[in-house]
């Protein structure tokens, strides 16, 4: 009753009430007629919220989605997240799906195939929204069962918000594999003693302090932290060559992903492979980053940042110097809701360009 309810544009506190005044007002009774329900619903909550639109029927209404061999309920919470993909914001997603379920209800529609669904969906994003988010929409539909699949690196310095946008962008893509460079680099540890790789046990803007003199050159900052990613980048290429082999989805985030330190050409034919730059341009901003982290993780202290503010700002300008030699585009994070939007919005455009699909296909 309370989807029903919300389907007609109750909102779902008061809806929710409805429903349990109707329960609490026919007691153990097992049998209800439609009229002597409408009167009740009326009585509560006066006859306005019926007036929207009275083509929608009344609670008791389910929609079912068919396809692939099984049948499972409309979901507009399902819907809206798929439409994530198109680059839109979380509430204009479950507002278009709110309307497609209107749609479905006052066409008296009980049971729609799932293609009949990603159509209609199209077509109303078309109408609602524009094409080219449709359009965002229905290539990302193919990715879900992809031939190849779809790798996102996320490089930028320490403390810019890689992490948190790792785990948005996959959650709004869809990707269940979601990891980090100081994963890979924990692990490496283990295997890797210090003596044999010093500057994979430092931080990225202290590994300096664990080589030698004579390994580095004019900027020792640069060249530790280049040092250490070169390592890492061993394990980064390892994890796409499993995302490859198993065809799976992967976002990977972290310091260590360097542009021109992995072969991005070499995965051409093999996955469509975006990467992305995070940055924070705003030095305050850095502050504010690492007090946040020092909040939610103990073990990392924000004054060590603070500290080393300046090390990380010269690789942060090392990072988007490469950026742009390699033709990587920068997200300056000083947004994270607008850095999301961009990195979906990147990654399904890039997608849409490449020409070879047909919306009419997919449709």
């Amino acid at each position: 009753m309370v989807h029903s309810l919300m389907a007609r544009g109750i909102a779902f506190d008061e809806a929710f009430r409805a429903a349990n005044e109707v329960r609490s007002r026919i007691g153990d009774r097992t049998v209800l007629e439609k009229g002597e329900l409408v009167k009740l619903l009326h009585e509560i909550l006066g006859p306005e919220p019926f007036a929207e639109d009275p083509r929608i029927p009344l609670p008791g209404a389910e929609i079912t989605v068919t396809g692939h061999g099984r049948s499972v309920p409309f979901s507009k919470g399902h819907l809206s997240q798929s439409l994530l993909a198109a680059a839109l914001e979380p509430n204009d997603a479950f507002d278009v799906a709110r309307e497609i379920e209107r749609e479905l209800l006052a066409s008296g529609t009980r049971e729609v195939r799932r293609h009949d669904l990603r159509r209609m969906t199209f077509e109303v994003l078309t109408r609602d929204v524009n094409t080219r988010a449709a359009e965002r929409y229905m290539v990302w539909r193919k990715y879900q069962e992809p031939e190849r699949p779809v790798i996102i690196l996320l490089g930028g310095a320490a403390g810019v918000g890689k992490t948190s946008l790792a785990l948005e962008v996959a959650h709004r893509l869809g990707i269940g594999r979601v990891l980090s460079t100081d994963s890979i680099r924990q692990i490496m540890r283990i295997m890797l003693s210090q003596d044999l790789v010093p500057a994979l046990h430092a931080s990225s803007y202290d590994a300096h302090k664990l080589l030698p003199p004579d390994a580095l050159g004019d900027d020792p900052v640069i060249d530790g932290f280049i040092n250490q990613a070169a390592t890492v980048s061993v394990g980064v290429r390892a994890s796409m060559d499993r995302a490859v082999l198993e065809n799976a989805s992967l976002v990977l985030d972290g310091v260590s992903i360097v542009p021109g330190l992995i072969d991005l050409e070499a995965y051409a034919d093999l996955a469509d492979v975006f990467f992305v730059m995070v940055s924070l341009l705003d030095e305050e901003g850095f502050e504010n980053r690492f007090a946040k982290r020092a909040n939610s993780a103990k073990a990392r202290p924000q004054h060590r940042y603070v500290k080393n503010l300046d090390a990380i700002l010269r690789i942060q300008n090392h990072l988007l110097e490469l950026a742009d030699r390699h033709g990587v585009p920068i997200v300056d994070n000083a947004s994270f809701d607008s850095s999301v939007l961009q990195i979906v919005r990147h990654v399904t455009e890039s997608l849409r360009k490449k020409g070879d699909f047909d919306v009419a296909e997919l449709l």
